[in-house]
């Protein structure tokens, strides 16, 4: 089979339903109107007609449509960036409370070009979200900030409910498939969340099908959990165009399954696992149920939280 043939054939588990009733004709109508980005639409996930219809979360991409990287896997096109839109936390905000969201994630393109890799207008997104939709939860996939600990200790400071960092592939693969990001700094990003907060479940994902062995997955697991990340998610990589890399294999799903019941017995709290999975699906039933006490009592004001002094290392 050439790469072609491969690039237009598909399992048929990966074919996917079309659904553009009202619910979804009317967020899209939306987005455009209030000029906000979704990784839904940019990625081309396979699962935007579920969720959009659904109505029960959404992934909003901020800091603009121009990503300073080029991963080789990625649809968001790359080039030079916008300028920041400091008046866009407020139109994500109102959108969550248009859309009668209870769950939303908040992820942007990498802005290498920024001092804070846009952490301040990302904190601030969760706050105007939390402010205007006090009843929803927030979690956030920023990039790796380039390392840079201090840009994401102002990002904690907003307190999101779930923190979600990809890693993408395994250790192997990872130069090829990614830009300028590295394996290392991925799992050092999520292992100083839980440091500046503990109680604060993380996430991770990867994508199989591009040259991985099962012993290597099963690898990036035992890594995830030594950086005590809590979820993980590992979906199926399809090639967006010609022009990203090509799919190795396409796995079944009983081979997910399986990856789920190993993933689940090593320890993680939760785990999806399926050829359309991505990072953001059925992400609104990932959220604990303590994540969701928690910020019942903060809207509340029964929790305050006292200022600490936090050590902030800087790993190279």
């Amino acid at each position: 089979m050439t790469k072609q043939q491969e690039y237009i054939r598909k399992p048929e588990w990966l074919k996917t339903k079309i659904n553009t009733n009202e619910s979804y004709q009317g967020i899209k109508k939306m987005m455009r109107e209030n000029r906000l980005n979704t990784v839904c639409e940019e990625a081309r996930c396979p699962n935007i007609h579920e969720c959009w219809s659904e109505r029960k979360t959404a992934t909003f991409m901020i800091l603009g449509d121009t990503c300073t990287r080029a991963c080789r896997f990625c649809a968001v096109k790359t080039g030079l960036p916008n300028e920041l839109d400091w008046n866009e936390p407020e139109r994500v905000a109102d959108s969550v409370a248009i859309m009668g969201l209870k769950h939303v994630v908040v992820t942007a393109v990498a802005r290498d070009d920024l001092n804070d890799g846009g952490a301040a207008v990302f904190a601030e997104t969760v706050r105007a979200i939390r402010r205007k939709n006090p009843g929803c939860t927030i979690e956030i996939l920023p990039s790796d900030m380039k390392g840079d600990y201090e840009s994401l200790f102002t990002l904690m400071d907003s307190k999101p409910d779930i923190f979600n960092h990809n890693i993408e592939t395994v250790s192997r693969l990872t130069k090829r498939v990614r830009a300028r990001a590295t394996y290392d700094r991925s799992l050092q990003l999520l292992k100083r969340v839980k440091e500046i907060a503990p109680d604060t479940p993380t996430k991770s994902s990867i994508m199989v099908g591009l040259g991985e062995t099962k012993e290597e997955i099963i690898q990036a697991m035992d890594d995830l959990l030594a950086h005590n990340v809590d979820i993980m998610t590992i979906g199926q990589y399809l090639q967006p165009t010609k022009k990203h890399l090509s799919v190795e294999r396409y796995y079944h799903p009983d081979e997910f399954a399986e990856l789920k019941a190993i993933a689940l017995e090593k320890g993680f709290s939760h785990c999806e696992a399926g050829p359309l999975v991505r990072s953001s699906y059925h992400a609104d039933e990932q959220v604990s149920a303590s994540a969701a006490q928690r910020r019942i009592k903060y809207m509340q004001g029964y929790e305050k939280q006292e200022d600490k002094e936090i050590d902030i290392t800087f790993i190279d």
